[in-house]
């Protein structure tokens, strides 16, 4: 699949694409022609990707626990430094705590909805 048809897929730039290749971050193959051409599991790296950019965390991170994504998992011990390690448990705690605000706002436009639905 080439770098535009991802692209639309996946609701990113193909700048951000090239950047994510050169980060390595992904990588597709080249055609005799120079194109790239990316493997489907690659449409959901990148949304795994995305989504852990949106969460604050940085791509020199993100390089090390992409193969914690994978099936069968890939874990890479002497990468995690103390600094990575501390880094993780910062994001981690600051993602459950995004969740949890987004649990509270999902759950008052539920009660929200029921009550303007009850009185339809």
């Amino acid at each position: 699949m080439r770098i535009g048809e991802v692209a639309e897929l996946t609701g990113t730039s193909t700048r951000a694409l090239r950047y994510y290749e050169n980060e390595g971050l992904v990588v597709p193959r080249r055609q005799a022609n120079g194109y790239r051409d990316y493997d489907d599991f690659l449409v959901d790296r990148v949304v795994q990707i995305r989504g852990l950019l949106d969460t604050g965390l940085p791509t020199r991170i993100i390089k090390q626990i992409l193969p914690c994504l994978d099936k069968p998992r890939t874990i890479h011990f002497a990468e995690a430094t103390p600094e990575i390690l501390a880094t993780l448990e910062r994001e981690r705690d600051r993602m459950s705590g995004r969740i949890d605000c987004l649990t509270r706002n999902r759950d008052a436009i539920d009660d929200y909805l029921k009550a303007v639905r009850a009185l339809a």
